[in-house]
């Protein structure tokens, strides 16, 4: 068999950056808590209730726990959530992530999406687009900009621009007095609509995202 077809597929994407931060916590686990991952689960299976979000509320009330670790380790014991905690299995969850994005009535904005996918990532070496299950952030040190199929006619097409006073069609979320990454947006509804602005104002986000990479991506958002 030909190399090239028993090679692993090279990912478009890169990996959350909330999975290091999963692998460290995982890490960190038995230090502050007196059990390990594999501990916790044990635990649950022979003294916790049955159900998901009794078992969130049990650790938390009974054991201390944090609203992250809680949520994060009753899905560990229902088996979901194990991509946040391995590059390889994140990977090929974000694959699933995109398809169900665009999938059913959202099937015909697919177009638009890669075509800002493929904008987002040329506008600098160091871009990596990471998806969660409702949008696709991309990210530089920080998120920068973000692609997300609001409705079933429209992607929005977040953009990190601080207290940047809004003009022509770039659209003020209101996310700089949350204090969101993302604080305007594009309206996206066709391809003609990803025109210079929309270029112009991506390569000021991503001008703007310098320094060192910071804490960007909360697992719970994955």
């Amino acid at each position: 068999m030909a190399r090239a077809a028993t090679a692993k597929k090279k990912s478009i994407y890169g990996v959350h950056p909330g999975v290091a931060l999963t692998q460290k916590w995982v890490g960190e686990l038995k230090d502050r808590t007196g059990r390990s991952v594999e501990e916790w689960l044990r635990l649950i299976e022979k003294s916790g209730p049955k159900d998901e979000k009794a078992r969130r509320q049990w650790l938390k009330t009974e054991y201390g726990l944090g609203t992250n670790s809680a949520w994060w380790l009753a899905e560990r014991a229902e088996g979901k959530g194990t991509e946040v905690g391995d590059p390889d299995t994140y990977l090929k969850a974000a694959e699933g992530y995109v398809e169900n994005m665009f999938a059913g009535g959202k099937a015909h904005l697919r177009p638009i999406y890669d075509a800002l996918l493929k904008l987002g990532l040329s506008v600098g070496q160091d871009v990596k687009a990471c998806p969660c299950q409702t949008i696709v952030p991309l990210y530089r040190n920080h998120v920068f900009a973000q692609i997300k199929p609001t409705t079933r006619t429209r992607i929005d097409f977040g953009l990190a621009l601080g207290d940047t006073k809004a003009k022509g069609r770039l659209i003020d979320t209101g996310g700089f007095a949350k204090k969101d990454r993302i604080t305007h947006r594009f309206e996206i509804t066709s391809l003609k609509d990803i025109d210079d602005e929309v270029k112009r104002w991506l390569k000021v986000a991503y001008e703007r995202d310098v320094g060192k990479p910071g804490d960007s991506g909360n697992p719970r958002n994955m």
